[in-house]
């Protein structure tokens, strides 16, 4: 396995797979897995300048295809959460869920909260295709002031 999983890093590391590696690290990215997906898509748009915008777009569907999939696992993990439905907690966040609704997953670009709150916006059964507008908007918005405030604050030249 460790093998498999070298070979596929160094395949992705490829200068001709750039953009499929930020897509398949910002969708696994955006999934409950712990993963940032911030420097590949520095990395690549630092390597390559003129990668800009399709690095954005690449990343922004990867990590909303991501948050989709997080969303059919809440979907389907209703019976889990059940355990917890007690909890002043758990009721809190679903109040704040249920009365924001899919406007609510515009904040999925949050580290540690935004990727459970997909999931829980499916659990919530919230409408599909607003929840994914609105994590793409998101998603979005985060690439495009992450990776430009890293150009500026390292504007040429190598990476330190």
């Amino acid at each position: 396995m460790e093998l498999w999983l070298d070979q596929l890093l160094q395949w992705l590391a490829l200068p001709q797979h750039g953009l499929s590696t930020v897509f398949v690290v910002s969708f696994i990215s955006a999934t409950l897995l712990p993963l940032g997906s911030e420097p590949a898509v520095f990395g690549l748009v630092k390597l390559n300048p003129e990668l800009f915008w399709p690095a954005i777009g690449v990343a922004t569907a990867g990590n909303t295809l991501g948050g989709m999939l997080s969303w059919w696992m809440g979907w389907g993990a209703h019976s889990a959460v059940d355990k917890w439905r007690d909890s002043t907690t758990h009721l809190r966040a679903l109040v704040w869920l249920e009365k924001l609704g899919p406007k609510a997953c515009l904040l999925s670009w949050l580290p540690v909260v935004g990727d459970p709150l997909c999931a829980v916006a499916g659990w919530l059964k919230q409408p599909f295709w607003p929840c994914a507008l609105y994590m793409a908007i998101g998603k979005f918005g985060r690439y495009l002031v992450m990776t430009a405030a890293l150009l500026w604050f390292f504007p040429q030249g190598g990476i330190a």
